[in-house]
Order: C-alpha cells, then structure tokens, then sequence
C-alpha cells in the first residue's frame, strides 16, 4: 500500500494493517530500518503477557491486549 508521509514526517497505517494487527490509539510501535533490503519496517510493540501483574484487576481492554499479543505471538513463531 502507498501512503503520504506528511510534512511533519508522519505517515498513517491503514485501516486493514492496523486492524489485522490490532494496532489502536495510543499504541507503541518499533520501527527499524532494514539496510540490507533499503526498507523500513514497523511492528506493534507488544508487552509480553506475562508481565501483568497479578491480582491487577484486568479491564476489558486489558483481556483483549493479552489475547492479541498471544495471537501476534502464535502468529509470529509458525
């Protein structure tokens, strides 16, 4: 997909991307340059699950992090 970086150099993820990632207001992503292959790559910045604290009480959006972080992480390892 092409995207307009703006003059403040910013560019917008589109909707399917950031959807199909789980990516939402107020979400970190890393982004790393790839020198070998000249491209830029962005990924959403996941806290690992385990790092929840326990006994926290988890809000629905909190359940909903942990399940999209297992899924980017199941994902990811096959």
């Amino acid at each position: 997909m092409r995207v307009k970086v703006t003059r403040n150099f910013q560019v917008t993820i589109p909707t399917e991307i950031r959807e199909r990632l789980g990516i939402r207001v107020g979400d970190y992503v890393d982004i790393t340059y790839d020198e070998k292959e000249g491209v830029i790559i962005i990924r959403p910045y996941r806290k690992k699950w385990t790092t929840y604290t326990l006994g926290k009480k988890l809000t629905p959006e909190d359940i909903e992090q942990i399940i999209n972080e297992v899924r980017y992480e199941n994902a990811n390892n096959h």
